[in-house]
């Protein structure tokens, strides 16, 4: 089971970090993407980090201000989105998908399982 948190109402130029917490599997077998889907929109990738954290991959348009991480012990996965932007909006969800090798996994089709989603809201 994942369950994300931390979304809201931002202002354009804030910042968010959302959870995604993992239970009933050892976290570190797995990948862990993040993807959104704004409304009237189908979902899209937006970064996704190994099973060991060592590896990340980032959608363009929010590389250099989105930090993806995890902390295994605690079986949680974060992002970090800075200078947020009115395009920004969307709901967020975290995935997971068992993996043997550091493969970082950027397709939705890639991933088992999925969080309910939180959203998030940029505007003024």
């Amino acid at each position: 089971q994942l369950v994300e948190s931390g979304g809201g109402l931002v202002q354009p130029g804030g910042s968010l970090r959302l959870s995604c917490v993992a239970s009933g599997r050892p976290f570190s077998d797995y990948g862990v993407g993040w993807f959104r889907q704004a409304p009237g929109k189908e979902r899209e990738f937006v970064a996704a980090i190994s099973r060991a954290g060592t590896k990340r991959d980032y959608k363009e348009s929010v590389k250099g201000r989105s930090t993806i991480s995890r902390e295994n012990v605690k079986d949680t996965a974060y992002l970090e989105i800075k200078r947020l932007k009115p395009e920004d909006t969307a709901v967020y969800f975290c995935a997971a998908q068992h993996t043997v090798t550091g493969a970082v996994i950027t397709t939705d089709s890639g991933y088992t399982y999925w969080g309910q989603g939180t959203q998030v809201i940029v505007s003024s």
